[in-house]
């Protein structure tokens, strides 16, 4: 599990991923996708489902059913599905977690965390899933 994103999270970004490869409007099966990016099935039904909700995916039910990108994977971007799945909180709170820290009161990383929380904020926001997918070098990705 990553340190800043929970285990859902990073699961949505990873299906996202998988799906961006595919041709724009192609439906893949949750079976499938739970082979392909080793997700437990059940724990990755509900994430699609969050995602459809908040209409970045489309799904269809039935024997040619599945899930799709909602729009372009260039449309999408990493802080879409991060926003969509755990929120921007993090973009916000202190990374140690003290609910009063702030400029005026800060913990012993605060300026450290919030330069590098920029850094991360443009990284998540500046590439969208189609030039990540393409840049992924996993095998099950192809």
């Amino acid at each position: 599990m990553s340190v800043l994103f929970s285990r859902q999270c990073e699961y949505a970004l990873q299906a996202v991923m998988f799906l961006a490869l595919k041709a724009d409007g192609e439906r893949t099966s949750i079976r499938d996708l739970t082979k392909k990016v080793k997700i437990p099935h059940h724990f990755l039904a509900k994430i699609l489902q969050d995602l459809a909700y908040k209409g970045l995916l489309v799904s269809q039910k039935g024997p040619t059913g599945g899930f799709a990108l909602a729009k372009s994977a260039k449309e999408i971007t990493l802080f879409d599905i991060v926003d969509a799945i755990d929120g921007s909180a993090f973009m916000q709170n202190c990374v140690l977690g003290f609910p009063e820290c702030s400029g005026k009161s800060p913990c012993a990383v605060h300026e450290k965390w919030g330069a590098m929380r920029e850094e991360l904020r443009l990284m998540l926001a500046s590439k969208n899933v189609a030039q990540m997918a393409k840049e992924m070098k996993k095998s099950e990705y192809r």
